[in-house]
């Protein structure tokens, strides 16, 4: 998708006025920046397993001492080993993924910024509405003529003022039942769509939205369920079949992050691993406990803390901040399976 300079440039300077924006805030907050590996093994993927880009030297795929190395998609694991010892972490970085199809809310390398800190899941969804309200905040404060160097307008200013400095909450399950009586075909345990989210959004007057307690896929809830997310989640003691996990869901962009208090005890961790889907697809790809041993290893050893994280998806942000329909149009260079570059 070509691009005029003058497109390309004004791309570019709301890009870095936003991850300046993002990173301020969190090195005001107390945030170390780690730079972690991008070059990984299984335990640097999501939830689903077969979207990771596979490495390989002169077409051996087993080229690092008889093991597969993967693109990362996250950083998370690296930030939870190092949360012990600095409290409060955060890294930004390309996340990989091998998107089955080249649409406007995916690409197959986009930026993003992972925080990590000894905390709770209260503290976590203060730390994600302190973010976005500092990108808010900063922008609100710009002329004029600097909007339109990035491509916004004095109105678009004006929308984003609006947004709340505490975002409505709502449970998956109380979304289920919103979504059923407003006439969409959804049952629960299902995935809500991208078109279901647009609804909820809306119904909450276009402000940004978190969809928290999903259902625990360890849970058995008599039925398959189809959604489920990282399998590092800690159950939600108050309401068991849940975890303590949210979706941040923005107007324009749909979930732009994911968050969750983790796991920090080594039996329930590896409990979780072992009996997830994404293990599941991990052994059907010829890996083992082994691509998580390094992470394992040190937790027996050091232990860990009570911590939470997220992901932030700048790109998706960048949507939202654009209000646009195309994540594509909202980067300088969008890389997807229909144009690399």
């Amino acid at each position: 998708m070509l691009k005029t300079q003058t497109c390309i440039k004004s791309i570019a300077s709301l890009e870095a006025q936003i991850l300046k924006s993002g990173r301020k805030y969190l090195e005001n907050q107390g945030f170390t920046e780690i730079v972690v590996p991008r070059v990984v093994r299984a335990s640097g993927s999501c939830e689903n397993i077969n979207t990771l880009f596979e490495v390989s030297v002169d077409n051996d795929f087993e080229w690092f001492n008889g093991k597969k190395a993967y693109l990362a998609q996250t950083g998370q694991l690296y930030l939870e080993a190092l949360v012990p010892l600095l409290k409060k972490v955060y890294c930004g970085g390309d996340s990989f993924r091998a998107e089955p199809k080249a649409d406007n809310r995916h690409l197959t390398a986009f930026y993003m910024i992972e925080i990590e800190f000894a905390g709770n899941f209260k503290g976590l969804m203060q730390y994600i509405e302190g973010f976005i309200g500092a990108i808010v905040q900063d922008l609100s404060k710009m002329s004029e003529q600097k909007l339109k160097k990035m491509g916004l307008n004095k109105a678009r200013q004006k929308e984003l003022a609006k947004t709340k400095k505490v975002f409505p909450k709502i449970t998956y399950s109380e979304a289920i039942k919103l979504l059923q009586k407003k006439g969409a075909k959804i049952n629960w345990g299902d995935d809500i769509t991208s078109a279901q989210e647009k609804i909820l959004v809306k119904h909450f007057n276009n402000q940004p939205l978190f969809i928290t307690h999903y259902p625990d896929p360890l849970w058995d809830h008599g039925k398959e369920i189809e959604v489920e997310k990282f399998f590092n989640m800690i159950p939600d003691p108050k309401n068991p079949g849940n975890v303590l996990s949210s979706d941040l869901i923005l107007p324009y962009a749909g979930e732009a992050v994911g968050a969750a208090q983790r796991v920090h005890d080594l039996k329930t961790l590896k409990y979780r691993l072992e009996n997830s889907r994404m293990f599941k697809m991990l052994k059907d790809k010829g890996g083992s406990l082994d691509d998580f041993s390094w992470y394992t290893d040190q937790l027996k050893k050091n232990g860990s803390v009570p911590h939470a994280g997220c992901g932030f998806g700048i790109s998706r942000i960048l949507k939202w901040i654009k209000a646009s329909d195309d994540i594509r149009e909202c980067i300088a260079f969008p890389i997807n399976r229909q144009n690399l570059i």
